[in-house]
C-alpha cells in the first residue's frame, strides 16, 4: 500500500506541470495575448470598460482583423452578461462596456474564421496595474 502511495505521490508530481497553466503573454498595448491557431490576437480593456482585440501573425506584426469570429461572457455577481464584438478599423471591439466591478471571469470564444473550432480563454478582470510589470494584472507576466 505504501508503494502504491508512493508511486502516486510521484506521478502527481512528475504530470502537473502539465496541468499548471501557461504562463500569461502581454501584447505591445499591455493586453493579454490569446494564442490561436496561426495567429495571436490580443484582449485590452479600453478606459470605458469596451474590450478591443486587436490581432498579430506568429511574427508579432500587427494585422487587420479579418474573418475572426469572437463572443464573450462576463460572469459579473449576480448576472452573466453576453457580449458582441463588431470591427472597428483593425479591431475587433465589443459593442458594450463590461458591468461595473472587479474580480470576476471574463469567459472568451474565439474562432479563427465563422466555421472553425471555438477556443476559450477564462481571464479574471482585475484591472489595477500590476506592481511587478507595466501591464493590467489581467495581463501580468511576472513569475509570481
Amino acid at each position: 500500500m505504501k508503494t502504491q502511495l508512493h508511486l502516486l505521490a510521484v506521478l502527481a508530481l512528475a504530470v502537473s506541470p502539465v496541468w499548471a497553466d501557461a504562463k500569461a503573454k502581454a501584447g505591445p498595448r499591455h493586453g493579454r495575448i490569446l494564442e490561436l491557431e496561426g495567429q495571436n490576437a490580443e484582449f485590452f480593456v479600453e478606459k470605458d470598460r469596451t474590450i478591443s482585440i486587436a490581432f498579430y501573425d506568429s511574427d508579432g506584426k500587427p494585422q487587420p482583423a479579418a474573418s475572426q469570429v469572437f463572443a464573450a461572457t462576463a460572469e459579473a455577481p449576480g448576472a452573466k452578461t453576453q457580449m458582441a464584438f463588431e470591427k472597428k478599423g483593425d479591431l475587433l471591439v465589443s459593442t458594450a462596456p463590461l458591468p461595473d466591478g472587479e474580480g470576476y471571469q471574463i469567459v472568451v470564444q474565439a474562432r479563427t474564421s465563422p466555421d472553425a473550432k471555438p477556443k476559450n480563454f477564462r481571464i479574471k478582470l482585475l484591472t489595477h496595474i500590476c506592481g511587478g510589470c507595466p501591464n493590467p494584472e489581467y495581463a501580468c507576466i511576472c513569475d509570481e
